[in-house]
């Protein structure tokens, strides 16, 4: 099922989400509707906060339109290692029209529960440790324009009000 996207400046989006306590049924139909309502968007990373659950799940997929896609799906997600430092352009589901160019870690260790509930670490680079870190901080109430400079974060601000969304 095709969920609908929180946008900012919806309050929910920056609160922290809950571990999850045991992967039920009901956890694993989450994280299926959250990789449905992310390809549909489309995207290549949803946090379930952006659906609306309070709740420490991702789903990232960062392969191409040409390429078979490889879906991950995260419960409970800690960064446990981070090394190297990048500056590249990203956009947000829950920010809609707006980009901008965000310092990450360059390679990041995921580590975190699978769907069946076992625990599993990834070793990432490139634009799957960038949406890893992306997605993570949706799970701490942080949006990638929190992390833009005072100046970018102003001008992004002045945009919304201007378009009545603030």
């Amino acid at each position: 099922m095709i969920r609908p996207i929180l946008s900012f400046p919806d309050p929910l989006l920056k609160q922290k989400s809950a571990p999850v306590e045991a992967v039920t049924d009901e956890v694993v139909q989450l994280a299926r509707d959250m990789a449905e309502t992310m390809y549909a968007a489309p995207g290549v990373g949803l946090a379930a906060p952006q659906v609306g659950v309070l709740q420490r799940i991702i789903v990232v997929d960062v392969s191409g339109k040409e390429e078979a896609p490889r879906l991950i799906t995260v419960i409970n997600p800690v960064i446990t290692h981070a090394e190297g430092s990048v500056y590249e352009e990203e956009g947000c589901l829950s920010v809609p029209d707006y980009s901008a160019s965000v310092s990450r870690h360059e390679r990041v260790t995921v580590k975190g529960l699978s769907l069946e509930g076992q625990e599993r670490i990834w070793q990432a680079d490139g634009l799957l440790a960038i949406a890893f870190q992306h997605e993570i901080d949706h799970l701490d109430g942080i949006l990638f324009v929190d992390r833009l400079s005072p100046l970018k974060r102003e001008l992004y601000l002045k945009k919304c009000k201007k378009k009545g969304v603030l």
